[in-house]
This record gives structure tokens, C-alpha cells and sequence, in this order.
């Protein structure tokens, strides 16, 4: 499994943690990447609050006036966690080209706003997000496409799309449908110890999750069955009811 810092600038280290082929390409961009991942980032700077309901209205571009005017009954509801999980596990058996990229999540990435910010923040490129570890862009699209990136956030590193939800008082250690899952293989509890990213399905009652994750060690999105000893933390989308 490649490591969740889907920056491009950490793909090296990334791609260690998984059992498919590292190219020596993939190992140049990521030597790049790391040397400007360097930079400091203050997240909390960059962090999208999950919103209010009626905050929720105004970023789909209601003017502020209808929204301090819409009465409670017409205000958006909010996406549900069964909408998101529905949209996750379609896009199982998608998979990666032979070079770690060709997925429609990594190519929706690089032409995303938060492909600019990231790229301003840590340095590189955009094109470097096309063949770059992709396991928190997966997650960040699936959010995109329910209409959830205000409550799913959006990154392509995984320990700054946790530090998001930490930010946003949305992180804690209890396991339920929907929450988007940080993973350290070592059973690190620190957020800078994270490698990986999914959703959590459900709670198993014996020690294990199961998920839906992409960039699995095969390449794909899948479902798995993870023991929580992984598990660094869980940040909770904002979803309605």
C-alpha cells in the first residue's frame, strides 16, 4: 500500500509500504516531492470548517440574504453517510495503470483547486499529482461527488487531511459508518505516523473495520477487513441525518 502523504512529494516513502513495483520514475518525482514537502504548512490555516447548515447553503452560492431569510424546512440538507459509502463502494475494482496513475480520482486531483494550493503549499506540480499515492484524492473525490467535500475535506496528503478534521474538533477513536479512517501499518498513534486513508464501513465488534479504501497494495479501490491496532484515528464528516 502506498503511504497516505499523497502528496507527490512523498510517494518515495510511500511506495515502500506497498508490494507492488516501485519505478525508478515514481522514485525520482518522489525524491522531488520530499525534498518540498519540507516547507511548514500551518494547516489549521488552510483547514475548511465544516459548515452549518446554513453556512452549508452559502457555499453552494445562495446570496446571504436568502439564507438568513430561508426559513429552517428549506435549508440543504446536508449529504448522509449512506450516500457517501453508496458512492465509495461503486468505484470498487478500479484500478491503477501500471505506472500508478491513469484513475479518474488523481486526474479530477490535478485539475482541482486544491491541487493549485497544495502545489503553492509544498511545491512541485500539477502533473505530478497523476501518477502520485492516491488513497486520500480517492476519499477527497468521493466527498466532491456527494456534495460532501465541506464536511469530507479535501487533500491529497493524508496527515493534512487528518490534521483537517483534528482542527475542525471532528477527530476521535471510535469507529463508525462513514468516518474517514488514518492508518499507521506500524499501530503509530501519532498523526504524523499516518500512511493511509478509507472510509469505514462498519464496525466489526471484534477487533477489526471493515472499509473501503483506494490505492490498496493491489492498486485498486477494495474492500477490506483492517484491525483497529492500524487505526490512528477517525475523522467524522459533519453528514446529515
Amino acid at each position: 500500500m502506498k503511504l497516505s502523504k499523497e502528496s507527490p512529494f512523498i510517494m518515495a516513502k510511500h511506495s515502500l509500504f506497498r508490494a507492488t513495483k516501485f519505478t525508478a520514475p515514481r522514485l525520482a518525482i518522489g525524491a522531488a516531492v520530499l525534498a518540498g514537502s519540507l516547507i511548514p504548512f500551518n494547516a489549521a490555516a488552510h483547514a475548511d470548517p465544516a459548515p452549518s447548515p446554513e453556512k452549508h447553503v452559502a457555499a453552494l452560492g445562495a446570496p446571504k440574504s436568502a439564507v438568513k431569510a430561508a426559513p429552517k424546512a428549506q435549508v440543504k440538507a446536508l449529504p448522509t453517510a449512506a450516500s457517501v459509502l453508496a458512492l465509495a463502494k461503486a468505484q470498487v475494482g478500479t484500478k491503477e495503470n501500471a505506472n500508478g496513475g491513469g484513475t479518474k480520482f488523481q486526474k479530477w486531483y490535478a485539475d482541482s483547486q486544491r491541487a493549485a494550493e497544495t502545489v503553492r503549499r509544498d511545491g512541485g506540480n500539477r502533473s505530478a499529482y497523476l501518477n502520485a499515492a492516491w488513497c486520500s484524492m480517492f476519499v477527497s473525490w468521493v466527498g466532491e461527488h456527494t456534495g460532501a467535500r465541506p464536511q469530507v475535506g479535501w487533500d491529497a496528503y493524508t496527515v493534512t487531511h487528518a490534521k483537517w478534521f483534528k482542527n475542525n474538533n471532528r477527530w476521535g477513536t471510535q469507529a463508525k459508518p462513514g468516518a474517514v479512517v488514518f492508518f499507521a501499518w506500524d499501530g503509530g498513534k501519532s498523526i504524523s505516523s499516518i500512511q493511509h486513508v478509507g472510509f469505514v464501513q462498519k464496525d466489526n465488534g471484534n477487533g477489526t473495520i471493515t472499509t473501503i479504501e483506494g490505492n490498496t497494495g493491489n492498486g485498486a479501490v477494495e474492500e477490506r477487513v483492517r484491525p483497529k491496532s492500524q487505526v490512528v484515528g477517525y475523522g467524522y464528516p459533519s453528514y446529515g441525518g
